[in-house]
């Protein structure tokens, strides 16, 4: 049995819900919309106190169950107005299931700021905040562990989300204690500060109890067994997340200069800097880490650790989406650049995906040159003090794309498109556009799907299908780079979960479950009054050919919304 605990900020009173058997396992994201749609959110101000924040840890958190220890964060999103599951890697589900917590709920909103204290042993409290209060997250995270020690994990609220702005997301601990691990999507961060809570103190502790201890551990063994032989698990382990760059650029697929090109560079001519190949031979050069695990146990470890010429830690990680979106998007070249704006971004605790579609919109509008990494950094620091301008851009990619009156803005239900071109990155473009989470490709991504001679009905068949298994990982914490293994192991891991908990799931649960969170999702969007327009691309998709492969959007949301309807319906 598990707690998840709903915290009343108003009256700073708790109550606790006690979880077993098929309850555990149906956590993380389907708790999370099951929740929202239970509890009639969908038509609440995403950034009133009637608002909850769920932060929610799939069954084998606290274990060390590789790639199990992800931590689904949930709300109603102030950005797209609609349901949304952000998700982070680092050490907070894995404090969480240590001790024996599926999750919290924070409810209402705090008068004063405070910092919610979860010990091992003793009394939740509520601290004063004021210590921590407009620092950026590496200071305030130092300051967190000076008086709490080393053995915690923090969820820590940055200076954007502080004054609410739309780019926040929620930070967690690494396992070195680094605040870079991100909740980033959606506005996550700005609800957390409407509640006005800076920070989540909960100490790390032990393995918890299991029903089966040595058959879990069983399974834990035959998975990383499996890891270990896939082709896949060991690229992303020597290239990190950057190789996808290379792959997206050979295709034709990277965001480039605000989505107007597909290739940064022809990789026949020259090489491609962005890359997972050049950095990771480059960090090597200078004594990085291309190899590093966001969360304690994983095998897959796809993070990194980038170093600057002199060998000294630049940012961690140097991830794709950044490297697309603050990188090629806005018409950088070389990854030291992206690194330092990557870095000021995780003070700022923002997410790095929708601050880089909003910048490629700003310079797009002529507010900025492409290419131009000082006026990039000048549009952060006006976010950091939260100027008139700085606010402004803190509202996001549509927000300000509309402002400037701009053409070409990449964003479906108001959220900026991950850095897959849908021109080229078919079944993840059609994923973006029928997710209830906005464009997000974690809601299924496909980019290597050979979409040549496909059909709307074939390409929308797969994305919903990868849909299904990732709505399955992320309420099951379990890290999407597994896929490879996870989805073609259904019984190992209902296996697992019947040995931790004495349940008794047959393998076809994990589909079940990805299905049913969907159409949780589906229903609370269809509450929040969204409809078949909110998720149709943006119109220079359509009509603009995406060079150098002269694609344009062939899928329509007409089209890619009857089938998902008759999917529903069976």
């Amino acid at each position: 049995m598990r707690k998840h605990l709903h915290i009343d900020l108003a009256t700073r009173s708790i109550k606790t819900e006690h979880m077993d058997g098929e309850t555990l396992a149906k956590a993380g994201r389907h708790y999370i919309a099951k929740t929202l749609v239970e509890r009639n959110i969908a038509t609440v101000d995403p950034l009133s106190p009637q608002n909850l924040l769920i932060f929610s840890a799939g069954p084998f958190a606290g274990s060390n169950f590789s790639n199990g220890n992800r931590l689904s964060v949930g709300c109603k999103s102030p950005l797209t107005g609609g349901i949304k599951e952000a998700n982070s890697g680092g050490t907070f589900a894995l404090a969480l299931g240590q001790l024996e917590l599926s999750g919290l709920t924070l409810n209402n909103a705090s008068d004063d700021w405070v910092v919610i204290r979860i010990p091992k042993d003793g009394e939740i409290t509520f601290e004063s905040a004021a210590p921590y209060m407009a620092k950026g997250n590496f200071e305030a995270a130092a300051l967190l562990h000076e008086k709490y020690g080393d053995k915690v994990s923090i969820a820590l609220c940055g200076p954007v989300g502080e004054y609410q702005g739309l780019l926040a997301g929620i930070a967690f601990s690494d396992p070195e204690n680094r605040p870079t691990r991100f909740a980033a999507r959606g506005g996550v961060g700005a609800v957390m500060g409407s509640k006005k809570v800076k920070a989540i103190v909960i100490d790390k502790h032990k393995l918890p109890t299991y029903h089966d201890r040595k058959g879990l551990i069983g399974a834990v063994k035959e998975y990383g067994a499996l890891l270990r032989k896939e082709a896949a698990i060991e690229t992303f382990s020597k290239y990190g997340t950057a190789i996808v760059a290379d792959f997206t650029n050979t295709v034709g697929g990277l965001p480039v200069r605000n989505f107007s090109n597909g290739q940064l560079v022809d990789s026949n001519i020259e090489p491609l800097k962005m890359g997972g190949d050049y950095i990771r031979t480059q960090n090597l050069e200078r004594g990085g880490e291309p190899t590093h695990a966001c969360m304690p146990g994983c095998q897959i470890k796809c993070s990194n650790i980038y170093a600057d010429e002199n060998g000294n830690e630049m940012v961690s990680p140097l991830g794709y989406e950044t490297i697309g979106l603050m990188g090629t998007n806005c018409g950088l070249t070389h990854p030291d650049e992206v690194a330092r704006l990557n870095d000021v971004a995780n003070d700022l605790g923002i997410d790095t995906i929708e601050t880089g579609a909003m910048i490629g919109v700003l310079m797009e509008a002529g507010v900025g040159e492409f290419g131009d990494a000082a006026f990039m950094a000048e549009v952060l620091e006006d976010i950091r003090k939260g100027t008139d301008k700085g606010r402004l851009y803190a509202q996001g990619t549509g927000h300000v794309g509309r402002h400037f009156e701009v053409k070409r803005i990449s964003v479906i239900k108001n959220q900026a498109l991950s850095a897959y071109d849908p021109r080229v990155i078919e079944v993840t473009g059609v994923t973006m556009m029928l997710t209830a989470q906005g464009a997000d490709h974690t809601a299924g991504n496909l980019p290597s799907f050979l979409c040549k001679g496909k059909t709307t009905e074939e390409i929308t068949e797969a994305s919903l299908g990868a849909q299904v298994n990732s709505a399955a990982a992320d309420s099951l914490g379990l890290c999407v780079f597994g896929r490879s293994v996870t989805e073609v192991n259904a019984a190992l891991i209902t296996d697992a979960i019947n040995a931790a908990f004495a349940t008794s799931l047959k393998p076809e649960f994990i589909a079940q479950l990805g299905r049913e969170t969907l159409k949780l999702e589906h229903a609370f969007n269809q509450a929040a009054g969204f409809n078949e327009d909110d998720d149709a691309l943006p119109d220079f998709f359509v009509e603009e050919a995406l060079p150098p492969t002269a694609k344009t959007a062939r899928h329509s949301a007409q089209d890619t919304n009857k089938q998902r309807d008759r999917w529903f319906a069976n």
